[in-house]
């Protein structure tokens, strides 16, 4: 923290009051917010010197365009360390995220992200102008190699690691037909690379964009199929067609060209996009075992497979090998396995729940040390759910720190019973009458799995007779 410190000192004058680390996405470097006397800023500590500067020299040419992006501040002298804006923590993933777990979006939730990628021809035209693509990182544009190290990411991490038999020269005659037809229109527009509902963020309802140090320059498809056809979104396909009516309207201004013709030249990038994304779940999740990403591989498998029902003739075999990956026993619709987490209160006079499902695995936790409202005449006819009985146990303190060491030890468990493809966890919570504090802890711990992991989560308060599923 010294160096994060020393720059602020340097950069603002004040001193640190405080410095808290944030939540970091899938990448090496690590946010911080650093709170000053008056002020507060975002400190970046990445791993990648020429990385870093990409971003620096892309955001300060970015603002000068007058496109929506943190200012930069400052930086350490190698590069490591640099200070932005603070927008603060609303991002669109976030805000969209009702409609993404249900696979119904509200007409809030679409005007913002109608406004998100209304704003992209703005950056990918107007932030291109002037811009010395040289300082882009790894590569400053779009070409062959890139194409073929995204292509490989996909045979290496991904296909390979199915198990699935396929020729590799041919498959390699066909990745290469692929590069030819996604270079087949030169640009000098900036390719976002990572455009996606996390890296925007809202300052009120206007969409700023962040973590674009992977820029490049580039054709304008790429960024669409990033955003649209990002795995996990759950975009029904009217609303894809939405959102690309959207693009093309804000597009006019910058380039006149058929929806036809654009629908034509997307689907080719769309696939390339969805190898790439599948190649980083292999890796993330096959090899370095992250149970978030080998979530998401079903969410893109099902995009593949929407994707091959108008066939690829210009790749017949790649067309051939991803129609038999799609039908994979394991990829099969309906036939991945999900986790189901059961939770229930219960009174201890009662009895333990049984494990209907026969696994036998999980908790069962004890909250009478937890101080019980019960005991009191005025809370007796109230349950766990009520607001006075939340407000008793919250401001006792005792639930919340009890809950805390819980949910570590869930989260953990929970994990890793994904990963291992276990089907069932059971949770329960037990107290006197099984009408308190026990129900107080289930509900939170159902609500904070749910938020958390796609799993699906059965919630028993048995002595009040009452059921829910997330």
């Amino acid at each position: 923290m010294n160096e994060i410190e020393s720059l602020f000192r340097e950069y603002a004058g004040e001193n640190v009051l405080k410095i808290e680390e944030l939540p970091s996405s899938g990448s090496n470097r690590r946010y911080f917010r650093v709170h000053g006397d008056t002020r507060t800023v975002i400190a970046v500590k990445g791993t990648c010197a020429e990385e870093n500067r990409a971003f620096w020299v892309i955001a300060d040419h970015f603002r000068k365009q007058g496109l929506a992006v943190p200012r930069v501040f400052a930086h350490s002298e190698d590069f490591l360390f640099y200070l932005q804006e603070d927008l603060g923590d609303d991002i669109l993933f976030n805000r969209v995220a009702q409609g993404r777990e249900k696979g119904a979006y509200g007409a809030d939730e679409k005007s913002l992200l109608r406004a998100a990628i209304q704003a992209l021809p703005a950056l990918q035209f107007e932030g291109a102008k002037g811009l010395d693509f040289a300082v882009c990182y790894p590569q400053p544009a779009f070409d062959r190699q890139m194409i073929a190290f995204d292509q490989n990411y996909f045979k290496y991490c991904f296909l390979k690691a199915t198990g699935l038999e396929f020729n590799e020269l041919r498959l390699e005659e066909d990745f290469h037909r692929m590069a030819d037809v996604l270079l087949k229109e030169d640009s000098d527009t900036f390719l976002y690379r990572d455009f996606q509902a996390r890296n925007v963020m809202l300052v009120g309802d206007k969409p700023y964009f962040i973590d674009f140090q992977g820029g490049r320059r580039g054709p304008i498809y790429y960024d669409v199929a990033s955003f649209i056809w990002q795995a996990k979104a759950n975009y029904s396909e009217a609303l894809k067609m939405e959102l690309i009516d959207a693009y093309l309207e804000a597009l006019k201004p910058y380039r006149q060209v058929s929806k036809e013709a654009f629908l034509q030249s997307l689907r080719h990038f769309v696939l390339f996009r969805t190898l790439q994304v599948l190649g980083a779940y292999g890796f993330r999740g096959y090899f370095e075992k992250k149970p978030h990403f080998l979530q998401s591989i079903p969410f893109a498998m099902d995009n593949l497979r929407r994707l091959l029902q108008e066939p690829f003739e210009e790749y017949p075999y790649l067309n051939q090998v991803l129609t038999d990956l799609v039908n994979l026993r394991e990829f099969e619709q309906g036939n991945q396995a999900q986790l189901e987490v059961s939770i229930y209160s219960f009174a201890y006079k009662k009895g333990i729940p049984n494990d209907i499902s026969g696994n036998g695995g999980g908790y069962v936790f004890d909250c009478r040390a937890i101080n019980n409202p019960g005991k009191y005449e005025h809370y007796r006819h109230f349950n766990g759910l009520d607001a006075e009985v939340v407000k008793f146990l919250e401001d006792d303190g005792g639930v919340t720190t009890f809950l805390g060491h819980v949910y570590s030890m869930a989260d953990a468990h929970v994990q890793r019973y994904i990963e291992r493809k276990f089907t069932h966890l059971m949770f329960c919570f037990g107290c006197t009458g099984g009408q308190h504090r026990s129900v107080y802890c289930a509900q939170h711990l159902a609500e904070h799995i749910a938020r958390r992991f796609n799993v699906k989560v059965k919630l028993y308060h048995r002595e009040l007779e009452m059921e829910q599923t997330f």
